[in-house]
């Protein structure tokens, strides 16, 4: 035991934007741009956003605040600006992954980032530092669990590591010190919760516990700015965060290289608008019918290994994963979002009217998942192997990452073009005026000059 969380915390609580590199501050930018574009489309699309919205009303949660929440014309008070942006910025499942840890850091970090850079009117370089504290707290602790471990025992890690990575840029906001921000930390040990079993029925939870996470991370910050004492050793303690939610913890994992090395780095953004495991395949499939030019008739079966943390997301069981009935259900199906694949040679956020479609499902039909060992034991799980027999014979690739990892991120351009595919539709021509003030964060005096602009969408 190494105290980590005061390691962290005082990482956290320290960090200031002319010490992050400048490659780090950029990759930062971007990832938050990813995440506003994902926000705006879910307010007016996902499924599950009318019922978010009616139950802050009904809660009495929707009165006079500072915050924006993005695409919506009210005001709200911190916490809830966070739990909607977060669960907003979740629901496409179009949001960015860190790959060593398997969780999606932005979605709880930028939230609660947001949320009290606005309260306390802080400038855009202080709200890009404070989400770099937040993805580094968060990733660094995904790392430490083990994601393998953590998925077996039924948790979702961007829900839970996304509570400390929430507190942490909030703190950083609020100007916690060390001992304030361990508190944070303390705090956020009892909030952090994220269960898997929203695979079994296409549940919503997924979406909220993210939301949530963002909320508990800004709540936490907020009682220890204001005195709470909460835990001591909450990462790493006999009680703590690590040994509880994990059977293979390394809590040297969270601090390893703290401050010379960037976890913000290695977080990669998303392509397709599904679980992070369906990528890679999906990536050869796409290239594969390009290239032969291939019809679904031409398909005779199609064999797609995976991580066994796919299989466990994707692939079971199967016969309820070739025939989702919901999006939530089709974001986690290989065999859909694959047949789709294969149907036109593309997968987007609008695909998933395709859900029900026969012809999508009798190419699902034709398709196997496995858990194929050669992905286990590497760096990164998100790997995948096709093997597609035709009538032109059979064909197998295998594809080490996904696109959009760090190696292949996507220049500006494509950031940008992602971004307005997502935001245009919400925004108009004010999507092109947004990305350009998110691309300069930096030189803006105040957050909420960027934020509240947004506040022109269709919710009351």
């Amino acid at each position: 035991m190494a105290d980590e969380t005061r390691l962290l915390a005082t990482y956290a609580a320290g960090i200031s934007h002319e010490d992050i590199p400048e490659a780090v501050r950029a990759r930062a930018r971007h990832l938050t741009i990813d995440l506003v574009g994902s926000m705006l489309r879910a307010g007016v699309e996902a499924d599950s956003t009318p019922s978010l919205y009616r139950t802050v009303a009904d809660l009495g949660l929707d009165g006079e605040g500072a915050c924006t929440v993005l695409g919506n014309r009210r005001p709200f008070a911190p916490p809830v600006a966070a739990l909607l942006n977060g669960a907003l910025g979740h629901s496409l499942d179009f949001d960015d992954t860190h790959a060593d840890s398997s969780l999606h850091p932005s979605a709880p970090v930028v939230p609660a980032a947001f949320a009290v850079g606005e309260r306390v009117n802080a400038s855009g370089k202080d709200v890009l530092a404070a989400i770099v504290a937040g993805y580094e707290v968060c990733c660094r602790l995904g790392n430490a669990l083990d994601p393998t471990a953590h998925y077996a025992r039924g948790f979702h890690p961007t829900a839970t590591a996304g509570t400390f990575g929430a507190a942490a840029a909030a703190g950083r906001l609020y100007g916690l010190d060390a001992d304030a921000m361990a508190s944070a930390f303390g705090v956020a040990a009892s909030q952090a919760a994220g269960s898997l079993q929203f695979l079994v029925n296409g549940a919503w939870n997924k979406r909220y516990q993210v939301g949530a996470a963002a909320m508990n991370g800004v709540i936490a910050a907020t009682l220890a700015r204001n005195g709470f004492c909460g835990a001591v050793q909450a990462i790493e303690g006999r009680h703590g965060f690590l040994k509880g939610y994990s059977d293979k913890a390394d809590p040297a994992r969270a601090v390893l290289d703290l401050g010379t090395a960037y976890e913000t780095t290695r977080i990669g953004v998303k392509p397709y608008p599904s679980c992070r495991y369906t990528h890679a395949p999906l990536d050869g499939l796409i290239a594969l019918k390009r290239e032969m030019g291939l019809e679904a008739e031409d398909i005779r079966s199609v064999t797609i290994g995976l991580h066994q943390n796919g299989i466990v997301l994707t692939a079971a069981p199967m016969e309820e994963k070739r025939r989702p009935k919901s999006v939530v259900d089709g974001q986690f199906s290989m065999p859909f979002t694959a047949a789709v694949a294969l149907a036109q040679g593309s997968f987007g956020w609008d695909d998933y009217a395709r859900l029900g479609d026969p012809a999508i499902e009798r190419i699902a039909d034709r398709i196997e998942v496995v858990r194929d060992e050669r992905l286990e034991g590497l760096r990164h799980p998100f790997g995948g192997i096709i093997r597609v027999e035709t009538s032109q014979g059979v064909i197998e690739r295998v594809i080490p990452d996904p696109s959009g990892e760090p190696a292949t991120f996507p220049d500006a351009a494509q950031v940008e073009a992602k971004f307005l595919t997502l935001a245009a539709p919400v925004l108009g021509d004010g999507a092109a005026t947004l990305f350009a003030r998110l691309n300069t964060v930096e030189t803006e005096p105040a957050i909420g000059a960027i934020l509240r602009p947004t506040r022109t969408g269709t919710r009351p």
